[in-house]
């Protein structure tokens, strides 16, 4: 059985036991967290929401809060001296998907 879910503006596919990495989410090491935007359920049959499928939950665990590695931004203007770099971490949360009601 899957799930797709809505967070932090991404969808994600998510099955029980899986390990997710998704945009930062408040909490704590060992919290846990339930998504109620399911857009699809797949097992034995398929339910697709409208744009969310009624009364289905994904429930997850938080298993790490941190960083993405960083990536490096280079600006320059050709011919005018003009150069500037700045990197970015992004901050991730790290999930374990414990179950899927639909």
């Amino acid at each position: 059985m899957y799930a797709v879910i809505a967070t932090g503006g991404k969808q994600y596919k998510v099955a029980q036991g899986d390990l997710v990495k998704i945009e930062k989410i408040d909490g704590a090491v060992g919290d846990s967290v339930e998504f109620d935007q399911v857009l699809l359920v797949a097992g034995d049959s398929v339910q697709v929401g409208t744009p969310l499928v009624a009364s289905a939950k994904v429930k997850a665990q938080i298993v790490e809060q941190g960083k993405a590695k960083k990536i490096r931004v280079f600006h320059m203007r050709r011919r005018k001296t003009y150069r500037k770099t700045y990197g970015h971490r992004q901050p991730l949360t790290r999930l374990k998907i414990t179950a899927i009601e639909a």
